[in-house]
């Protein structure tokens, strides 16, 4: 027969487990409050892995992490791997890192000629 600190612990591991997703995602109040936009070349296309998709574009001399929605919400925007081709220049709107020293920006808007993946329609 379990003990009932074995049953405490095993029930403490497993809300643990399905709990952990939760502190991986990616708020906003890393972020600058104002918007503002960067123009560069892609030099990772976007990844739909993890919390949120990613990419990494190229701009004012700085290689910047874009983090996008979530992947679901990235796909119904119509953003994926391979639909903007490397070395194309796109811009980005949304919120840079709050450090001035990161290179990051949280994403509402991805640009690359007439198109636009609106990933946070309510952001903007």
């Amino acid at each position: 027969m379990q003990s009932l600190r074995s049953v405490f612990i095993g029930s403490a591991a497993l809300a643990f487990a399905f709990a952990a997703p939760a502190f991986a995602h990616h708020g906003w109040s890393g972020q600058a409050t104002d918007t503002s936009e960067i123009t560069g070349t892609v030099v990772q296309d976007v990844s739909l892995a993890g919390p949120h998709a990613t990419m990494k574009v190229n701009a004012e001399g700085h290689v910047w992490d874009i983090t996008l929605a979530p992947p679901f919400r990235t796909q119904a925007a119509g953003l994926r791997s391979g639909v903007i081709p490397m070395g194309s220049t796109v811009t980005i709107h949304g919120n840079r890192n709050r450090d001035g020293n990161r290179f990051e920006m949280k994403t509402s808007q991805v640009r690359w000629g007439d198109k636009l993946f609106n990933v946070y329609p309510e952001r903007d």
